[in-house]
């Protein structure tokens, strides 16, 4: 158990959602989009770049688990709440259509509830218990995703 806590983290998880996608892809091709594929891995990639560089000028973590020194609101952050999770979602469903992997498609839904119960549950609540009511107004007018 020790072992898999030193890897529980969502660049793990997506590198192993997107070992599975390619296997997919390579096991039951279906014609994909190469170009639309990589245009949205490419955007999300810039989104998980932008995020958490706005975490690091904000002096807090971006690293799953850690307590945050601050609460970020602006930026992508008044746009979604998961900005960096919402990336790693779009480079999944992104290399799934650019490996032809149209039947990998719905582990981008898998993925992101497994997220969600691993990572962002948890984060909320630290997130609650140290910003109280501003978080809690945060949630109120900013959607999870999208």
């Amino acid at each position: 158990m020790r072992l898999f806590g030193a890897i529980d983290y969502p660049p793990v998880w997506l590198a192993g959602f997107l070992a599975v996608s390619w296997a997919v892809g390579r096991v039951f091709p279906l014609p994909g989009l190469p170009v639309t594929g990589l245009v949205l891995a490419g955007v999300g990639l810039a989104l998980m770049l932008a995020a958490a560089g706005q975490m690091v000028l904000a002096r807090t973590t971006f690293v799953p688990r850690r307590v945050p020194g601050a609460m970020v609101s602006r930026g992508l952050f008044a746009m979604t709440r998961n900005p960096i999770y919402l990336g790693d979602a779009l480079i999944l469903a992104g290399m799934s259509l650019f490996w032809n992997g149209l039947l990998a498609l719905p582990l981008v839904a898998v993925f992101v509830h497994v997220i969600r119960k691993r990572f962002i549950e948890g984060e909320e609540t630290v997130l609650r218990q140290r910003f109280g009511p501003d978080f809690d107004a945060y949630c109120a007018r900013v959607r999870r995703w999208i």
